[in-house]
């Protein structure tokens, strides 16, 4: 059950582009590998391009993560070398699993892992601070963001900004939601006229809850834009 939740494919490329924040094209590359200069880079999040259009469940999560790293200077296809040794550990998406994350020996491992690929600093997922093995900051953010189900990320807040949306795999195709309602069905009921107070009425949320559905339409909408 596990396994087939994040196999589910449910999203598009501008999908994850706009949900987590990235310049268009930008999971493609990720997701898809790249030709840059006659040289062509390999995926960083699959093992291989696969020609697909679609995204699955475990692709958006890792993509969450990867984006925490995107702006620090070192390029995320550094990572790819640590990504495929760490699957062989965890299994096909293992930076959607809470193992690499919450579990002791499973932040060893991951240490070792990049030990053992040199990988950059700024891009590692644990380091030790005190004499204990903690996540790095980058990591810290996600992992604060998602939910766990039987090891497996099962939710996620797509931006620390508005908690209370969350998406699920499970429910309205893996959209943003709050309380079960789509973010984006309220951000459009809401620029045809309809106000917070009403919407809030409909669909028994409170304004609050309204408004910070609108904010990240507008935050998500404004971010991909950039």
């Amino acid at each position: 059950m596990a396994h087939s939740l994040l196999d589910r494919a449910i999203y598009s490329y501008p999908d994850v582009d706009r949900l987590v924040g990235l310049p268009a094209g930008t999971a493609k590359r990720w997701l898809e590998g790249y030709a840059r200069g006659g040289k062509f880079y390999d995926p960083v999040l699959r093992e291989e391009p696969t020609g697909s259009d679609s995204v699955t469940w475990g692709e958006m999560v890792e993509s969450r993560l990867l984006a925490n790293y995107r702006s620090r200077k070192v390029s995320v296809q550094r990572l790819r070398p640590a990504i495929v040794a760490l699957r062989s550990e965890f299994g096909r998406y293992p930076l959607a699993h809470a193992r690499p994350f919450l579990d002791v020996e499973g932040r060893e491992l991951v240490r070792r892992v990049q030990d053992l690929v040199e990988l950059d600093r700024s891009l590692q997922l644990v380091m030790v601070r005190n004499g204990q093995l903690v996540l790095a900051a980058p990591a810290e953010q996600f992992q604060s963001t998602v939910g766990y189900d039987d090891d497996v990320t099962a939710r996620i807040a797509p931006d620390l900004r508005t908690p209370d949306v969350v998406m699920d795999p499970r429910r309205a195709f893996g959209q943003p939601t709050i309380r079960g309602v789509k973010t984006e069905s309220l951000a459009e009921d809401y620029r045809a006229g309809t106000s917070r107070e009403a919407l809030a009425d409909l669909y028994d949320l409170s304004p609050e809850q309204v408004d910070e559905a609108i904010r990240f339409e507008l935050i998500a909408g404004s971010e991909h834009a950039a």
